[in-house]
């Protein structure tokens, strides 16, 4: 059975991701699992702030790899697949979704983000910082597109929302068996459960990838991940990051 890397809950740092870098650039391997209570500049994506409100989960995965860059780079999809178990333990399951490619949703509202940073360490292979942010008992206000909370989705028999430590654990616990299967078994089986979970993924899309906007049909995703986008003059681009909203056209 896998095996949960231990936890370190943090009252408060600037971003798990950013003291995960550090550790690892200190020498640490890790696995360790980098919780915060609060952040006090958290990020996301392309270098957006990630709001830290109290009482949701900021934790990051502090952990090495032997694989080449790209292929490491599959862990975000491991991340949200552990997302979603975390929150199918409060929420009804048929309200949890991914958006490609690691946004974890609830209602069709987004409820989780990842950040996956890396670099070369010192003792050979590459370091990860996997971070994960879940709100868990409020939303971010004036975003651009809708955000939930956990708290707003609770099945009938679950009170209360978990507390930041009890999300921390099962996400851990959920992360691990995840890593064991892409470990042991290879990046497939990753990806077919993913896909399970990953609506819109065969119609209209726009894709923002920061100095263009592509719009055409999504046509599903490549074997490593990628979004596979299918443009008016017939050529298909593959989408490895950026921001995608499916159903729509520019």
């Amino acid at each position: 059975m896998a095996s949960a890397a231990p936890v370190l809950l943090l009252e408060q740092t600037d971003s798990t991701n950013a003291e995960a870098r550090r550790r690892a650039e200190a020498g640490e391997t890790g696995p360790l699992w980098i919780i915060a209570r609060r952040q006090t500049a958290g990020r996301g994506r392309r270098g957006r702030a990630w709001e830290s409100d109290t009482g949701n989960l900021f934790a990051t995965l502090l952990t090495t790899t032997r694989k080449p860059p790209a292929e490491a780079a599959q862990v975000t999809f491991i991340a949200a697949l552990a997302v979603a178990d975390l929150l199918d333990a409060y929420a009804p399951p048929s309200l949890v979704t991914i958006k490609w490619p690691n946004d974890v949703m609830l209602a069709g509202d987004k409820a989780s983000g990842v950040l996956v940073e890396s670099g070369a360490h010192d003792s050979g292979g590459l370091w990860l910082a996997v971070g994960v942010g879940v709100n868990l008992a409020q939303a971010p206000e004036a975003t651009e597109r809708p955000a939930t909370a956990l708290v707003h989705h609770l099945r009938g028999d679950v009170l209360t929302p978990p507390t930041v430590e009890a999300a921390a654990a099962l996400l851990a616990e959920a992360f691990a068996v995840w890593m064991e299967r892409w470990e042991t078994l290879g990046f497939q089986p990753i990806l077919d459960a993913w896909r399970a979970r990953t609506p819109g993924l065969d119609g209209p899309a726009v894709a923002r990838l920061g100095h263009e906007t592509v719009e055409g049909r999504a046509e599903g995703v490549a074997p490593d991940g990628a979004l596979k986008l299918r443009l008016a003059d017939g050529t298909l681009r593959l989408i490895s990051a950026g921001d995608v909203f499916f159903g729509e056209a520019a």
